[in-house]
């Protein structure tokens, strides 16, 4: 007797339904804690993609807005985005604070309101990458950027600490079926699957970023308060699974801790690109 086997369908994600999770977890907690702390990216990546004064340049998925600041400060003509007006309200804090001439608008990076091609520079540091739908996202940054224009990312890399932490994480609390792993923003192939058909030039280079805590409690700790996916992983857990994921966190970062038993520096990894737009 034969047995047949039903092929394997592939998932269709909701990603409607997806992203409004994304968008609840993101506005939890104060993801701005964190964020302030990585300034140096934004600054990076303005410097990589040649940000020049004048400029007009769109910042997406921006949270509180460190590419965006960056920008600015180059004296371009910035419009900052996220689809969490929570998070926008504190880079509109900090742009107030410098006396920098910023435009925040709600946007979703997957459904831009802008015209085709009105933008020199389009940024995103550790934003797009957590998009569900990564070739509508793509195809939303290159649209409204002109032909010579750039596209200037940060992502984690697969193997980055934060990349390590996400499957962590994962392996306590499922993440949404069918989705492909934000982390991939951080490899050169897929940036090239994604950009490639469209752009003349895509230059990458991996940067570490280190995190710096007093202790792995105290980053759990930050984490669990301020950090929107960590903050909702823990609280979607009962208290046996809480402690479950922090021991696993914990035998994450002392295997990474580069400081030894003084404090907490954890390198991740990321990958910078610029994509100029053919």
């Amino acid at each position: 007797m034969t047995t047949l086997i039903e092929p394997t369908q592939a998932i269709t994600p909701d990603f409607a339904a997806i992203k409004q999770r994304q968008q609840a977890a993101w506005s939890s907690g104060d993801y701005a804690v964190v964020g302030t702390t990585l300034q140096i990216v934004g600054e990076n990546l303005a410097e990589a993609a040649d940000v020049r004064a004048g400029e007009r340049v769109l910042d997406v998925a921006a949270g509180n807005g460190n590419a965006t600041l960056a920008a600015a400060r180059r004296f371009a003509q910035v419009v900052s985005t996220d689809y969490a007006p929570s998070l926008l309200d504190k880079g509109r804090a900090r742009a107030q604070a410098e006396g920098l001439a910023v435009e925040f608008r709600t946007a979703d990076v997957e459904d831009l309101p802008f015209d085709d091609a009105v933008f020199d520079v389009t940024l995103s540091t550790f934003g797009s990458m957590f998009a569900p739908d990564h070739e509508r996202t793509a195809s939303e940054m290159l649209r409204v950027t002109h032909s010579g224009g750039r596209i200037g990312l940060a992502s984690w890399t697969p193997d980055s600490f934060i990349g390590r932490l996400f499957k962590v994480m994962g392996a306590h609390v499922a993440p949404p079926a069918g989705v492909k792993p934000p982390s991939l923003w951080g490899s050169e192939e897929h940036l090239q699957a994604l950009f490639g058909a469209q752009a003349s030039h895509i230059q990458c280079q991996r940067r570490v970023f280190n995190f710096r805590y007093a202790s792995p409690a105290h980053f759990v700790q930050v984490f669990r308060d301020y950090y929107g996916p960590t903050h909702k992983a823990f609280a979607a857990l009962d208290a046996t699974g809480q402690r479950a994921l922090e021991r696993d966190l914990h035998a994450l970062m002392d295997a990474m801790n580069a400081a030894g038993a003084t404090s907490l520096v954890v390198p991740s990894h990321y990958l910078e690109a610029v994509i100029t737009k053919r």
